[in-house]
């Protein structure tokens, strides 16, 4: 399906996307609010001119403030954290006088960015909706959208309306018909990984909307919410999770998982092994696990949307033990650098486990049944990787490639007195 759209102007400078020409002089004046997309701070503050004077203050994520008037000679812009006061981000638009706009921030933790989004479109015909699509989910890659009606649960017919949007970039306007419908966000060529659904987005008829991605604690999952053209601003919250399931266990010994009914692990995987990520819904869903057919007690875990989790398996065989990690698969904040983690599901072994990288060490002490935290590293080819405990080395590996703007785990399994199974997996 083919949909007429409206060109916009696109620029990434300062990765403000939507920005208005020219400006003006002699104490002219544009109207500005801003829109809380990054789901790393709770309330932002902005703050705008050489005085930094507040106009919005305390806007929550997915809340949009009241417009403020800025002088478009004096339009220096400053986000705001609102708990500490603290500059994240600092941009001067280009404002033009009497138009109004909102100013999205976006991103994670000591990396937000902006947005300008222009709110003078003209409305369409009756009957129609103009829809613009903003990808500002830092870490979730290029992303397709499709749209079908409420009651279809499928894509196999859908509409597509938008095709391989990188991150922070966008669509043009589309003309949509309005009306209540179902859209999904996959990513970029693959309808099979669904990164959000929104069972029901209503598109104003002869109005205007965007649909802002953003981004998600685990990294691939994506959020939404929609903003009315100098309107109000609706919550698409992703309500799912990605869970898979490891396995440190020695060899020969057969383990298979569920969460919440849905399956994560077969009872054919024989150990160690390393499940695929499987989306489920968010909450406290039962988790049944077995080891050779035996199970195993395990509580319900609390699983966050937005998140991605590892269910470790390991220890002794006759008693073995579960742990729920938490996976940031979030790229790294340098486009030329990796990130890299170890997991540690060594059984039979109370050894600290280290992980080096031409001899710079990147995790250490990393005791059975937890990982480190996520060290950025230079990219590099034909390296040296070692896995060492403080009396022996585990692994050694001479050719590893590490890959600029990859996510990596280096998973240590297997008997930690016999037989040791490493394995460096890239993520993403």
């Amino acid at each position: 399906m083919q949909f007429k759209t409206w060109a916009w102007g696109l620029s990434v400078a300062s990765m403000a996307l939507l920005t208005a020409c020219g400006g003006g002089g002699g104490g002219s004046s544009a109207d500005v609010r801003l829109l809380n997309a990054s789901i790393s701070y709770a309330a932002l503050d902005m703050a705008v001119g050489d005085d930094e004077t507040v106009i919005n203050s305390n806007i929550a994520y997915a809340a949009v403030g009241d417009y403020g008037s800025v002088k478009t000679d004096d339009s220096g812009t400053y986000i705001q954290n609102s708990t500490v006061g603290s500059t994240l981000y600092t941009t001067t638009p280009s404002l033009t006088s009497g138009k109004k706009y909102t100013m999205i921030a976006y991103g994670t933790t000591g990396a937000v960015k902006t947005t300008l989004l222009q709110e003078n479109q003209d409305n369409p015909d009756a009957g129609k909706s103009k829809f613009l699509i903003l990808n500002l989910a830092p870490d979730a890659g290029a992303v397709d959208i499709y749209e079908t009606a409420t009651t279809v649960t499928d894509l196999n017919d859908a509409a597509t309306v938008a095709s391989s949007i990188s991150a922070g970039s966008g669509t043009g306007y589309a003309s949509l018909k309005s009306g209540t419908f179902r859209f999904v966000v996959t990513a970029a060529g693959d309808k099979t990984d669904i990164r959000l659904e929104i069972p029901s987005l209503t598109l104003p008829d002869a109005g205007v909307s965007t649909l802002v991605l953003t981004g998600s604690n685990g990294g691939l999952l994506v959020n939404g919410m929609q903003l009315i053209q100098q309107g109000a601003v609706t919550n698409f919250a992703n309500n799912t999770a990605r869970v898979r399931v490891v396995s440190g266990l020695p060899t020969s010994n057969s383990v298979a998982a569920t969460l919440g009914g849905t399956d994560l692990l077969n009872g054919t995987a024989a150990s160690p092994a390393i499940g695929a990520y499987t989306k489920v819904t968010a909450g406290t869903p039962a988790l049944a696990v077995t080891v050779n057919g035996a199970a195993l007690a395990a509580a319900a875990p609390t699983i966050q949307a937005g998140y991605d989790y590892t269910v470790l398996v390991y220890g002794a065989v006759g008693a073995p033990s579960l742990t729920l990690l938490s996976d940031d698969n979030k790229l790294p904040t340098t486009s030329t650098n990796a990130k890299i983690r170890l997991i540690n599901g060594l059984s039979n072994s109370t050894a600290g486990v280290n992980l080096n990288v031409n001899y710079a060490a990147y995790a250490s002490n990393v005791t059975a049944g937890s990982t480190s935290v996520p060290a950025q590293i230079a990219a590099v080819t034909d390296a040296l990787m070692t896995v060492t405990t403080t009396s022996s080395t585990l692994f050694t590996q001479t050719d590893t490639d590490i890959t600029a703007n990859n996510v990596y785990t280096v998973f240590v399994l297997g008997d930690g007195n016999g037989t040791v199974s490493a394995s460096l997996r890239r993520e993403r």
